[in-house]
């Protein structure tokens, strides 16, 4: 069973190494705009780690598979969103910079369950081009919501997947 645990400093090259791998993931399934000009970067990881967001899925035999920001919202990006609606109010975490190697599989789930049990209310976004990650969204039971729009921007689509919180959202982690 694969377990999850908030990443460190040194955690930052492997992260790094994830990312990448998950680029060319995306580009080997002709998603070439997303995750371009260095997005994300060192820095952006580092401040995820330095603001307790960044988290790693380990395998049992210690191998860091993938890694990801959880995030509690409000995420200023999505309080507009267009063609469409939220499906609630109610508090929600985010999550964001979701990178896995490919030959992990299994991963969003698993990461899914993780921040589901933890906060119960998620919205996620991800750029039209990505196929794999819209199909994993969908797939897990996200609902379609509408567009927002990236700080850069960007359009992304919106999805989320609210239920019954099992614990109250913005207990530390």
């Amino acid at each position: 069973m694969r377990s999850f645990t908030k990443a460190q400093m040194e955690d930052v090259p492997v992260i790094m190494r994830l990312i990448d791998e998950a680029r060319g993931i995306m580009r080997s399934c002709g998603n070439v705009n997303q995750w371009i000009g260095g997005y994300p970067s060192e820095e952006t990881i580092v401040e995820d780690i330095n603001n307790g967001h960044c988290y790693l899925c380990v395998e049992p035999d210690g191998e860091i598979v993938a890694s990801f920001a959880f995030i509690p919202g409000p995420e200023p990006t999505y309080k507009e969103i267009y063609e469409g609606q939220w499906l609630d109010n109610k508090p929600y975490y985010v999550v964001h910079r979701l990178a896995s190697t490919a030959s992990s599989h299994g991963v969003f789930n698993d990461v899914m369950d993780y921040c589901m049990g933890v906060a119960g209310c998620l919205r996620i976004d991800t750029h039209r081009d990505n196929v794999i990650m819209r199909h994993v969204i969908d797939r897990y039971g996200f609902t379609y919501c509408g567009i927002i729009y990236l700080l850069s921007g960007d359009e992304r689509c919106g999805k989320c997947r609210p239920k019954v919180c099992t614990r109250p959202v913005g207990l530390e982690l």
